[in-house]
């Protein structure tokens, strides 16, 4: 059963190749177009499939449904170096800025107070495709980080979550959600990283190895309390997936090519002032710190690829959510959201995150529902997440047997629209 799971999760996710979805870290502001169309708010509130990405209580408060959604997303990536001189400075753009991102979700009522059901959702967001040649580091033309050919990173990542969802009274719920993951990655153009002696522990498993996949399995439990006709709370933990090692990037990730998906939990409450009115909060916190080729600094005494080796030295994300949803009539409902994350990128990791520079923290977002004369919804949403720039120090020349010196910056902004089908039975 299990050997038949991992092959339906690896095939769903290798149709799902394009992933990117850098917004809060390499998590998606938000699951669903609703939650989406609201700022990625979703703990205390009810109305689709996505119980598995978001809270699993809600399930059994969303009904029977079937949703359908695609999302555009747009990350615009840039870098620059400057203070060395001719060679080594200049400014670069990513390519790949247009990634079509899936989803699904399917809600089935089994008794009054017991659903059933599944949600497929994804992150990424370390993909960056930049062209090679521009720099030169001594020995010819190379990339920015002196390697050969274009530069980048592309990581994809696939969660199939089933769920089961009780109501223990009429107003509270629990649920759980399994979780089933595969991730595939490939990097390209670190051949600096690879070459330079003693800097790899296995230096044949740095770069251009193409793309690999890994597995893992974990579980999120949530809660859901409606504690008066217009007060709604809710909460939902996840645990940290382990992942199987990237064998083929035993020399680039710390732990020998362990990438583990973080643990993750949100609170969150929604409130009905008035009528058809329904304003919502959430806060998530996004644990990074317990993945070490994450959260490792870019300069440790120990190899790349090593226990406690180099990472991307991200720090753990807080994210506020501010999500308002207004029915206008039986058949339009309209939303809009606010979200603000911390920055996980500090200046002094600038050079790693060059190819991975998740560093936006502001967000606005914009949806709306129609509900056809069948039942069925139409759901859009928009996302824009603000210019954010990250400068600092160059380490580039202390990989390479120098001193510091020079500085560099990543910027990145985005924006997403999507699109989603709703199904009622």
């Amino acid at each position: 059963m299990l050997m038949r799971l991992r092959i339906l999760v690896t095939s769903t996710a290798l149709l799902c190749c394009g992933t990117a979805a850098a917004t809060n870290g390499y998590f998606s502001h938000g699951y669903g177009m609703k939650a989406k169309g609201r700022g990625g708010t979703s703990m205390a509130l009810t109305g689709d499939g996505f119980g598995g990405a978001n809270n699993p209580a809600t399930m059994v408060m969303s009904g029977n449904r079937l949703d359908l959604g695609l999302d555009l997303f747009d990350p615009e990536r840039s870098a620059s170096r400057s203070g060395f001189g001719p060679g080594l400075d200049g400014s670069i753009h990513s390519g790949r800025t247009l990634f079509a991102i899936p989803e699904f979700g399917y809600n089935r009522m089994v008794r009054n107070n017991l659903a059933f059901g599944v949600s497929v959702f994804g992150n990424g967001g370390m993909n960056t495709d930049y062209p090679g040649g521009q720099f030169n580091c001594g020995q010819g033309p190379a990339n920015m980080l002196c390697g050969s050919g274009s530069l980048g990173v592309d990581l994809t990542q696939l969660i199939v979550a089933p769920t089961a969802s009780y109501a223990i009274t009429a107003n509270q719920s629990i649920g759980i959600a399994p979780q089933f993951a595969v991730q595939r990655f490939s990097a390209k153009g670190l051949q600096a990283f690879a070459y330079t002696p003693g800097l790899s522990s296995d230096p044949a498993n740095v770069t251009n190895r193409g793309p690999e996949t890994s597995h893992g399995y974990g579980v999120r439990v949530g809660y859901f309390a409606r504690l008066t006709p217009s007060f709604s709370v809710g909460g939902a933990y996840a645990s940290k997936i382990s992942m199987s090692r990237f064998s083929r990037y035993g020399g680039l990730f710390a732990e020998g090519g362990k990438f583990d998906i973080p643990e993750n939990y949100s609170l969150g409450l929604a409130w009905t002032p008035v009528e058809r009115l329904s304003v919502a909060l959430d806060y998530e916190r996004i644990n990074y710190s317990g993945v070490q080729s994450v959260s490792n600094r870019s300069l440790v005494p120990y190899q790349l690829g090593a226990n406690h080796g180099p990472g991307f030295g991200w720090h753990d994300v807080k994210v506020w959510k501010l999500g308002v949803e207004y029915a206008s009539s039986d058949r339009w409902t309209w939303r809009a959201g606010l979200n603000h994350g911390s920055n996980p990128i500090q200046s002094a990791d600038v050079t790693f995150n060059i190819v991975a520079p998740g560093v936006v923290t502001d967000h606005v977002t914009l949806g709306f529902t129609h509900t056809m004369r069948s039942g069925a919804e139409l759901t859009m949403a928009y996302m824009h997440a603000f210019s954010k720039t990250v400068r600092g120090a160059s380490i580039l020349p202390v990989f390479m047997g120098g001193a510091p010196g020079g500085s560099e910056r990543i910027s990145m902004y985005q924006n997403s629209v999507g699109i989603s089908y709703g199904w009622k039975f």
